[in-house]
């Protein structure tokens, strides 16, 4: 059966200020650099159903569409109407999970993914509002926290024996990041479409949610309502280690299945440059994390991910924090043991087996810290917030600590503080680490070797490819570079690094005026695997650090960092950033 194809359009963006929150973390410090003044402008989006095949049926009965094509029409009259609208992803269907799907050869993995099933659904109303969970920075932790989390971590893995079926169990927590994200469920209303939480607006929302109620869970098991979750704090340089609670073999918090040499005092490497320096390695995350947090977005969805409904194809494309830091940490912890028993870059390395590593719960802590920060803390004229029904509208079911199984919506965790937490108040050497300025212009005199990009594309990027690009205005114009109909092997691990008139060909470092962003995937499973999605990268900030403001073209840089030859990208372009409405 043809599938529908949905594309997402931007409708309006509009700027809409409030007060901001009175309730303050019980341990802020002085020394942060937040400020609790909150930007919150809203973007807006809606996903418009395209026709995609013929039928001789009529009109569609939207009702039919929010019950998930059911009733007496079925999909072929939704498909046949051209004025049909897509509607907010459903909740998946429990009882229609299937098999997880091994990244590489696409077959049933090993391991059953799919949740218990439950007599019924509630609807989520948070709970009385008592106190505000802070969660510590892992580096930090007192002995006190770092106890109570390792046992609660100890009753949720006992839980694994004693009664497997259990939903707050180690390995029932670890499958819902599989279900999710491996294929073992459709979109509801869709058999031919998996629901994937990753590479779209579902990212941060679904995975927020999923830490909340972990964490409740956590705090039942051993009778603390006040339990918080430790959270990775590696956009610090104190942070950019394993945290040592994590690296004692006797602890429950320990997992075989990492990457031995990323132990001790070994610097993470956020960017997947590979650099031996590790002051270069300090230096490249912080100006990765500039720029995916600042200086390459220019729309909400450029950091939150793009619009994804029911009915279209999952990964329509990362946020740049999903894209950067977060898949970096993924990688970089995840086992390189690609010719033995987990050769599919267990746990961290690959969706499927992620959450099995009690690591992944501290890091998405952090991932979700920057999306606070990026709503509360940054001043700058993104909208921060979207405000599409299709959006705000999105489900998930989980099980809370109660073992009810119960629905959220994306839009009711917009405010941490309304869900009862927050986060410990840590200094953000980020923040001003923009790049130094060109000392001089950064006119690229050598470019025998490059050709426009409308000449060869699509570019395979089995090397490092150098394109020209013509920009949409001459002067310092406020414009977005994006890299459309960018296909992958989503079986493979994908990075690759953008720079702009670069002529230093110092591959190892990123903290240059030139670098412009990154893109990067973690193993993952598709029906046919192979991805498509895309991304922008906003180049104001590098037009002002390179002096091109006379320039009609600039050079493109694209050097792939990982399994290049998995990688084409169908278009290039420089295009203004959006407008936006007062």
């Amino acid at each position: 059966m043809a599938s529908l194809q949905a594309s997402c359009t931007v409708l309006s963006t509009h700027p809409r200020s409030h007060s901001s929150s009175s309730t303050q973390p019980l341990s802020a410090r002085p020394s942060h650099l937040f400020t609790l003044s909150r930007r919150s402008d809203r973007f807006q989006v809606s996903c418009d159903a395209k026709k995609n095949v013929e039928s001789s049926q009529g009109k569609i009965d939207r009702r039919n569409m929010l019950l998930g094509l059911g009733g007496m029409y079925g999909a072929a009259n939704l498909l046949a109407n051209p004025s049909a609208y897509a509607d907010p992803v459903q909740a998946p269907d429990f009882t229609k999970c299937g098999d997880a799907h091994d990244a590489q050869t696409g077959a049933a993995l090993d391991v059953k993914c799919c949740p218990p099933l439950a007599d019924k659904i509630i609807d989520y109303k948070l709970p009385p509002f008592q106190m505000m969970r802070i969660r510590p920075a892992a580096h930090r932790a007192s002995k006190e926290q770092v106890a109570k989390y390792e046992e609660a971590i100890r009753r949720m893995r006992e839980l694994d024996t004693t009664d497997p079926q259990d939903p707050r169990g180690f390995m029932q927590q670890a499958n819902i990041h599989c279900a999710y994200c491996n294929g073992a469920h459709d979109q509801v209303g869709f058999n031919n479409l998996d629901l994937q939480v990753h590479n779209s607006w579902l990212f941060f929302p679904f995975h927020r949610w999923y830490l909340y109620f972990y964490e409740r869970i956590l705090g039942k098991l051993i009778n603390d309502p006040t339990f918080a979750l430790p959270f990775w704090n590696w956009d610090n340089p104190k942070g950019m280690i394993l945290p040592p609670i994590f690296d004692k073999t006797d602890s429950p918090l320990y997992d075989a299945n990492r990457d031995p040499n990323n132990r001790g005092s070994a610097v993470v490497d956020l960017t997947i440059t590979r650099s031996k320096d590790n002051l270069q390695l300090v230096a490249n995350n912080l100006t990765a994390i500039y720029s995916e947090m600042i200086r390459s977005v220019s729309t909400a969805t450029d950091f939150m991910g793009k619009p994804y409904c029911a009915g279209t194809n999952p990964n329509p494309g990362p946020g740049s924090s999903e894209n950067g830091s977060h898949t970096g940490v993924h990688w970089w912890v995840g086992t390189k043991d690609t010719s033995g028993p987990n050769k599919l870059n267990e746990d961290m390395g690959n969706f499927y087996s992620a959450g099995r590593d009690p690591a992944f719960y501290c890091h998405h802590s952090n991932v979700d810290r920057m999306w606070t920060i990026w709503r509360d803390v940054l001043k700058t004229d993104v909208p921060k917030d979207i405000t599409s029904a299709n959006y705000l509208n999105a489900e998930f079911l989980f099980y809370d600590e109660n073992k009810q199984l119960v629905r959220v919506k994306a839009g009711d965790c917009y405010d941490q503080r309304k869900l009862g937490y927050d986060y410990e108040r840590i200094d953000l050497p980020w923040l001003n680490y923009r790049p130094p300025k060109k000392a001089a212009k950064a006119k690229v005199s050598n470019i025998s070797d490059a050709k426009t990009a409308a000449s060869v594309l699509p570019i395979n990027l089995k090397k490092t490819v150098k394109v020209i690009v013509p920009k949409s205005a001459k002067g310092q114009a406020d414009e977005q570079l994006m890299l459309q109909d960018i296909q992958t092997d989503t079986t493979k691990f994908i990075k690759f690094d953008v720079f702009i008139n670069d002529e230093d060909d110092k591959i190892e470092e990123l903290d240059r005026a030139e670098y412009a962003g990154s893109f990067a995937q973690l193993p993952h499973k598709t029906k046919n695997k192979q991805g498509k999605s895309s991304i922008s990268l906003r180049l104001t900030s590098v037009y002002e650090d390179i002096d091109v403001a006379d320039d009609d073209t600039v050079v493109v840089t694209i050097v792939p960092r990982s399994n290049g030859e998995y990688v084409t990208i169908g278009g290039i372009k420089i295009v203004p950033v959006p407008p936006r409405s007062s």
